[in-house]
């Protein structure tokens, strides 16, 4: 007799979002991850926070905040409230709301973390990013 074993999307890395954003911010230069307010979050040299993971907080929604470029905030949360939102704490310096309890499409989230990441970096990760890219 065999017994196979259904596996849940909890069990496959590729379904979990804190996972896969943890790989994506993972991926840039010289990023670390520690838990800032009870979240994982995401800094650059370890220092300045570009992405904090949002499992619940403030509501029953998961998601994420980003740093943004001036007026990315705006567009994207009026023309696609069900995907962005104006994060507490942080929205009002243009940061953005990214659910990540609905479908998702996770070339779109990694465009976003790495705009994000390239508003808090310095100079010398960014050529060093732009470097690793054209590789």
């Amino acid at each position: 007799m065999t017994t196979s074993h259904a596996r849940s999307a909890a069990d496959d890395p590729a379904d979990d979002p804190l996972a896969r954003l943890r790989q994506i911010c993972l991926a840039l230069p010289e990023t670390t991850e520690r838990l800032s307010h009870g979240e994982p979050t995401w800094f650059v040299r370890d220092k300045h926070v570009f992405v904090m993971y949002a499992n619940h907080h403030h509501d029953d929604r998961l998601g994420f905040w980003c740093a943004a470029p001036a007026g990315a905030q705006q567009v994207l949360v009026a023309t696609e409230p069900e995907r962005f939102f104006r994060p507490p704490y942080v929205g009002h310096r243009g940061w953005l709301g990214v659910w990540l309890d609905v479908p998702v499409d996770w070339a779109e989230i990694t465009d976003l973390v790495t705009d994000a990441y390239r508003m808090i970096a310095p100079k010398r990760l960014l050529a060093a990013l732009d470097a690793s890219s054209h590789i």
